[in-house]
């Protein structure tokens, strides 16, 4: 085994109480019950040291981001605005909502104007590139309000894949959440990240989408989040955003 000992580098337990995993002492108990890896190896040995620069330190399997420069926020875009930090046409954009941030952030993906909901905003290059990657797959939740009353065997049709004009598409996983004679509300997974994607395909299976939002991009939830608003990621829950894309 490799010993990931540095030796004037900071002690492994200081390094983790001052990235929020909780006391020394706490952190200590952690190290001896064999939960930490650092640079892939594990270990148990309290008097070991880091270099907080370079190390890659998980707890239970989850990253540990030790660089405090690092952000990831997550944003409920409203309708209306479009997701670039800049509109060359003027219109309302991303960069009011962290104008008083002082990092320079980029969005992940995009949301069109018409649709609100979950964005995520960074300044972690690989962890952008990696969620915008189609090889990792990461899972999108949509909530649609439909027209028409959607039929009991669409999910199973949208499962097994619908031909759009740029290829077939398949959805994750389909429920209808609420139903009347004219119109319905859904919600949509799928790993998709073409444009458009969920307003083509609903569209297609004769279903236009009347209004859209985006609730959950792999483990981070929209939950109560206003729109408007910002919350930072952190913790468990961007350990396990980081865990999706394997960081």
């Amino acid at each position: 085994m490799r010993d990931e000992h540095v030796p004037d580098g900071v002690r492994l337990q200081k390094v983790l109480a001052g990235a929020g995993l909780g006391s020394r002492r706490a952190c200590e108990e952690i190290i001896a019950a064999g939960r930490v890896t650092v640079n892939g190896e594990k270990v148990r040995e309290l008097g070991t040291r880091v270099d907080p620069a370079t190390a890659v330190i998980h707890v239970d399997g989850l990253r540990v981001q030790l660089d405090d420069s690092v952000v990831t926020l997550a944003l409920n875009k409203p309708v209306g605005v479009v997701s670039t930090m800049d509109d060359d046409r003027g219109r309302p954009s991303l960069a009011q909502y962290v104008a008083d941030r002082p990092e320079r952030l980029f969005h992940v993906g995009r949301l069109d104007v018409e649709t609100s909901g979950l964005l995520l905003l960074t300044n972690d290059g690989e962890l952008a590139h990696r969620l915008a990657h189609p090889s990792y797959e990461v899972l999108k939740t949509y909530v649609a309000a439909v027209e028409g009353r959607v039929p009991r065997g669409l999910g199973q049709r949208l499962k097994q894949g619908v031909e759009l004009e740029d290829g077939p598409v398949k959805v994750d996983a389909f429920t209808v959440k609420e139903t009347s004679p004219d119109a319905s509300l859904v919600e949509v997974v799928l790993h998709e990240g073409r444009n458009h994607i969920v307003r083509r395909l609903m569209a297609e299976v004769g279903h236009p989408v009347v209004q859209l939002t985006r609730t959950r991009i792999g483990p981070v939830n929209l939950g109560n989040l206003r729109p408007g608003r910002t919350r930072v990621i952190g913790g468990t829950e961007l350990g396990t955003l980081m865990k999706a894309v394997d960081l």
